[in-house]
């Protein structure tokens, strides 16, 4: 189906090689997250500020986009949106027909060696905590067994519907709860294939709703119903969930003077004309849906991405990471190879780079969502587990380091990132340089210790010793660890006392 993919989608690529090029992923937010400090709301619920401190010790997560677009090797639900961006565009110049096209995927889409718990086990021997899935996206399709729809992998029409393991999202649930994981779901506020989003009725013009719900208050009455139904049955029917990951912030309840705002902040280098031509409110009751939530799954995070308020327990950059410490629980979401969605001989990024972010991210306080995209027969690539298991086996010596651990003012220095066991431990985590063997002394300037505290290397039996000076510590790495070293990528010392 080559002749229908998206012709720009090596965008997505160059995009990705660019991040992996700048150093440790340090891309500013700037003025953008210096707004949400002040718009921050901190959670009331005892019962979900109590899993916010667990979810913050977990640190590592898996993210999956997956869909019918594998099939064509594109990014997932953009290029069914009529905006002029160009990791969107389509291969066809009827916008129409290719929308037919594009939802028709839902007739081939047959992934027959799905096998989640294949996926669990790698994910769970790599060292993350928790996964978050796609069941839907913004295109509508979902990977459920809504009541609600018959756009879904479990519709007569799909192939896939007759295997025993149709509901894709109860059978990742399942898998991931069986190896100790949190599951949290992702679901697509906007719905590009609803009616009652976009209404046949008028064109869409953007990503937004096509026509005014002031105007039409019953037809956006619909859309509200049908999404709170479709939430609640993800709430109801798939066990325990400990995240809703609410995508599509452009939903929400604000005012036109806000909408403009949010626009021009995030997308103010945009060409295609589309940012101020629908400022509307989309209101679907967040509160109430929350509280609804709440009542099937206790203390559950939810997480309304890019809508300011009490909704958004934890924040999530995307595909950057800050550059300092941040005021609130986040997590930064990082494509690990290809696009979001499943990309054809996708790069994964290298051992070094994915260890070194996330250090990076975890000595700033936050978590790392690390994406990997299936592929239309619902496997993962080669590169999707050769990278996890670099991470395995660091996180297996280094561990300590990251899991249950809090920033450490100053959190960094030069290659030097730190971070605080709950018991009060200093973790020293040395950045190697590529091709870089284990140095002789490591200097750190950020702290003096106390007399009398012990230091020691993870993965080291043999003694370290230290000297202080006038600015801090010096580390002295004997010749013999030098040779055979725990670990590769990032080396951790341990400063107790």
């Amino acid at each position: 189906m080559k002749k229908f993919s998206i012709k720009n989608q090596q965008v997505y690529k160059i995009y990705y090689l660019v991040l992996l090029t700048a150093p440790l992923l340090l891309v500013s937010l700037g003025q953008s997250l210096r707004a949400e400090d002040e718009r921050y709301v901190p959670e009331t619920d005892p019962l979900v500020l109590k899993k916010l401190e667990a979810w913050q010790d977990l640190k590592f997560g898996l993210l999956m986009h997956w869909g019918p677009y594998s099939q064509w090797g594109i990014v997932e639900s953009w290029s069914i949106c009529p905006e002029d961006e160009g990791w969107c565009r389509r291969s066809l110049d009827d916008y129409y027909e290719y929308v037919k096209k594009y939802e028709g995927l839902k007739k081939t889409f047959n992934p027959v060696k799905f096998d989640p718990s294949l996926w669990a086990r790698a994910a769970r021997e790599a060292g993350m905590r928790y996964v978050i899935f796609t069941t839907k996206h913004h295109d509508g399709f979902c990977m459920f067994d809504t009541r609600y729809t018959n756009y879904k992998i479990t519709d007569p029409e799909c192939p896939f519907s007759s295997n025993p393991r149709a509901n894709v999202t109860r059978e990742i649930f399942e898998a991931f709860r069986k190896e100790g994981f949190w599951v949290g779901a992702y679901f697509s506020k906007p719905d590009w294939h609803s009616p009652h989003y976009w209404w046949p009725n008028f064109p869409p013009r953007d990503r937004n709703v096509n026509y005014d719900p002031e105007a039409y208050p019953e037809r956006w009455a619909k859309f509200v119903e049908y999404t709170h139904n479709q939430i609640l049955e993800l709430m109801t029917d798939y066990g325990r969930v400990d995240i809703l990951w609410l995508d599509g912030g452009w939903v929400s309840k604000k005012s036109p003077d806000e909408i403009r705002e949010y626009y021009d902040r995030r997308l103010k280098d945009s060409k295609s004309g589309y940012l101020k031509s629908q400022v509307i409110n989309q209101d679907i009751r967040m509160d109430e849906l929350v509280a609804k939530c709440r009542e099937k799954q206790p203390g559950l995070i939810v997480v309304d991405r890019a809508v300011p308020g009490k909704n958004q327990n934890y924040l999530t950059p995307e595909n950057v990471v800050p550059e300092r410490a941040l005021p609130y629980p986040w997590e930064s979401c990082i494509i690990s190879g290809g696009g979001w969605s499943f990309t054809p001989d996708a790069e994964y990024m290298s051992g070094r780079q994915a260890i070194h972010l996330l250090v990076d991210i975890v000595a700033k306080g936050g978590n790392l969502l690390l994406n990997i995209a299936p592929g239309p027969d619902g496997t993962w690539q080669q590169g999707a587990y050769d990278l996890l298991r670099e991470y395995a086996a660091w996180l297996k010596v280094n561990g300590q380091a990251i899991y249950n651990t809090r920033a450490l003012p100053p959190y960094k220095e030069g290659r030097l990132c730190f971070t605080r066991g709950k018991d009060g431990s200093v973790y020293i985590i040395y950045l190697a340089e590529e091709g870089e063997e284990l140095p002789e002394k490591i200097k750190v300037e950020a702290f003096k210790p106390e007399p009398g505290a012990r230091l020691s290397m993870l993965g080291v039996s043999q003694k370290i010793s230290y000297r202080t000076g006038n600015g801090g510590l010096e580390i002295l790495i004997p010749s013999s660890v030098r040779q055979n070293p725990p670990c590769k990528h990032a080396w951790v010392f341990r400063l107790r006392g």
